[in-house]
């Protein structure tokens, strides 16, 4: 590959089950993995798929052109090989030849410019909430985004996307992207079986799903549970020792923890999972060796709906952000090792030299309670109001609830003012979020890659995961600035002023923690990876007991 192709996977907090001396995976041993998905995965179509009981369901069921590695290297998955142009704007890829669906059929470069095409076709029902991850490709974001855009293309043929035969795929980019390879082993950039194109319900049962990772779906028992089994026909089936993943539905942290403990769950907690508060604590001041936490690239956050009454009014959003203790949160509720938040990009973040958080400071505001009173009846008088009317703080199942009464408790003494909680079943929760259906909601974001713009290109106007409303021309100038240099030190400065508009002069979201990883993993579990975003790649999990 060519010089000036650099993969930004430095500072990735990973870590890994240690391999014990002796241990064996041995053939007689039951080779079962067992853990929570806590809810029903709201869909396992690639283009749909936008959280993290999703992603981590199909990480076990897609390969894409590359993949990530246990030490956080980004290496060859389908593709073998890959050509970079000079210019680092052109990548060609070399699929390898065993590269096989689960249904012996054969994946073609054909496969990854149709699902590509499909994530980014205007006319997709619902829109691909993820199309923005396509957009460092040659004219995506044209062909994506047909409202407002004078420079619209019809003719997806124009899109920087082509097949030169069944195992070469050309990609030609708009700017030289340096975490491009990244990008391409992202969930949303995982090929697409060509059955999808008749069968528009391909991903709603086990009998159609047609997947091409080291693993199939066998059962998917809807809001109970789903089972994975090896994928024969995987090119390097040899190397997984697993014979299924069997993941539980259970929304309950007490009942999942309970679950771990009578041996019924494997790994309970994090990604998809949770342990109470309590019982977390106990487990952190007992030293107990099956728990384990590490601080990973993700941030815990309220949404505020940007486009409606008194929301819509920045010093009413700011208020509400000045008169939370985060140091409270994190140390008298949630109890993981959390660190509060005054941005939104999270630490284990390429910058420069070293960590974006360390090289760009999150001092964008303060808690002041009283400047939030001050700022809150400023804000309710330009919006024509005497007072804070009562709103409603939604959120899903799950540990958020502590979270949730904590906060509109501190409202409710440090500004006088009313927050209902309500909690919501996941994908109805994330359906309401997306169209705007709410005051405030909970939400989290964890890295897709390893560079800052994961995090700040979802606000831009037209972001299929700006469930805000909110709208700044001069956030997208400097998202789109960042985007067309490979300068790292001028991407970091327009990324630092773009963070600076979204939460220091707009307070569009109101960042509370940095998150942790936390979960119990029974000792037998061997060779699992927990990366440094926090997802779970379970495909060369050995159970040894």
């Amino acid at each position: 590959m060519k010089k000036k192709l650099l993969v930004l996977v430095s500072l990735i907090l990973v870590f890994t089950g240690v391999l014990s001396a002796c241990g064996k995976s041995g053939s007689g041993s039951d080779q079962t993995f067992r853990m929570n998905l806590t809810t029903e995965p709201p869909s396992l179509d690639v283009a749909q798929a936008q959280d993290q009981v999703s992603f981590t369901v199909l990480s076990g069921l897609f390969e894409g052109l590359t993949r990530m590695d246990k030490d956080g290297n980004i290496v060859p998955g389908v593709a073998e090989k890959w050509d970079v142009s000079e210019d680092g704007k052109k990548y060609t890829f070399h699929l390898r030849s065993d590269a096989k669906w689960s249904n012996g059929d054969p994946v073609t470069a054909q496969d990854f410019e149709y699902s590509w095409k499909r994530t980014l076709d205007p006319k997709l029902n619902p829109p691909a909430p993820y199309a923005y991850q396509l957009y460092y490709i040659k004219n995506a974001q044209n062909y994506n985004v047909e409202a407002d855009n004078p420079d619209h293309i019809s003719d997806p043929a124009q899109v920087g996307v082509k097949a030169l035969d069944d195992a070469t795929l050309e990609v030609n980019l708009e700017n030289p992207t340096p975490y491009f390879l990244n990008i391409t082993a992202f969930f949303t950039s995982y090929p697409v079986h060509k059955s999808a194109q008749t069968n528009a319900n391909w991903a709603a049962e086990a009998k159609d799903y047609i997947s091409n990772g080291p693993f199939k779906m066998s059962t998917w028992k809807h809001g109970d549970s789903l089972e994975l089994v090896p994928n024969d026909n995987y090119w390097d089936k040899k190397d997984i020792k697993l014979t299924s993943v069997k993941f539980s539905m259970v929304k309950d942290p007490n009942t999942e923890l309970s679950m771990y403990k009578t041996g019924k769950l494997d790994w309970a907690g994090s990604p998809t999972g949770s342990i109470p508060a309590e019982q977390l604590d106990k487990f952190r001041q007992e030293k107990n060796a099956e728990l384990q936490i590490k601080p990973i690239a993700s941030t815990y956050y309220y949404n505020f709906n940007n486009e409606k009454k008194p929301f819509d009014n920045v010093k009413v959003r700011k208020a509400l952000s000045m008169a939370i203790n985060r140091q409270d949160i994190v140390d008298k509720v949630t109890k993981a090792g959390q660190t509060p938040a005054f941005g939104f990009v999270s630490g284990g973040i390429h910058g420069v030299s070293g960590e974006y958080r360390s090289e760009v400071k999150d001092d964008y505001f303060k808690e002041d309670v009283a400047e939030a009173k001050k700022l809150l009846a400023e804000g309710l008088a330009e919006e024509g109001m005497t007072s804070m009317p009562e709103f409603t703080l939604t959120f899903n199942e799950g540990l958020h609830k502590t979270v949730a009464e904590a906060i509109a408790n501190m409202w409710k003494e440090n500004l006088g003012i009313t927050a209902k909680t309500e909690v919501q079943e996941w994908k109805i929760f994330l359906k309401n979020r997306q169209s705007l259906n709410y005051d405030v909601a909970r939400a989290g974001w964890g890295a897709d890659y390893n560079d800052p713009m994961t995090f700040i290109d979802m606000f831009t106007s037209k972001g299929g995961n700006n469930d805000i409303g909110f709208k700044n021309a001069d956030y997208d100038a400097l998202v789109k600035e960042a985007y067309a240099t490979n300068d790292q030190q001028k991407r970091v400065d327009a990324m630092a002023k773009a963070e600076k508009i979204l939460i220091g002069d707009n307070q569009a979201i109101m960042p509370l923690y940095y998150y942790t990883s936390a979960q119990l993993i029974k000792p037998y579990v061997k060779n699992y990876v927990v990366d440094y975003s926090g997802n779970i790649d379970y495909s060369h999990i050995t159970i040894e007991k």
